[in-house]
């Protein structure tokens, strides 16, 4: 981690495991955040099976990557199985929704750039 208070990124210029980066806890949903900036933000999360994150909207793009397990999304009414590997783009100002049927771990990249619609 980084000696700085308050700031939650993890330590720079080190190799991270990225599936390692938070562990599955019973009946949880985990996040740590990968690099915070005022331009965006990368995190990864693990939801334990049978969790689900309640519905939002962002006002930007995120994307979703899973590096582990299988996650269930759920964008405008449609939902979505991803697979370990696979990645989807999650529109700016859609509501949206993760369910677990099974333990997964997800990376989201949120850029901020200032000019969305």
């Amino acid at each position: 981690m980084d000696n700085h208070p308050g700031i939650l990124e993890l330590e720079k210029s080190k190799i991270h495991i990225i599936v390692e980066i938070v562990e599955y806890m019973p009946n949880a949903v985990v996040s740590k955040t990968i690099i915070k900036k005022t331009t965006g933000n990368v995190t990864v999360s693990s939801l334990d099976a049978g969790e689900e994150v309640a519905e939002k909207s962002s006002p930007f793009d995120s994307y979703i990557q899973i590096i582990d397990g299988t996650a269930e999304l759920t964008i405008s009414g449609r939902s979505y199985q991803l697979r370990l590997g696979e990645g989807i783009i999650v529109p700016a100002h859609v509501k949206h929704h993760f369910n677990a049927p099974v333990p997964f771990k997800m990376l989201s990249t949120v850029i901020k750039s200032g000019y969305e619609d």
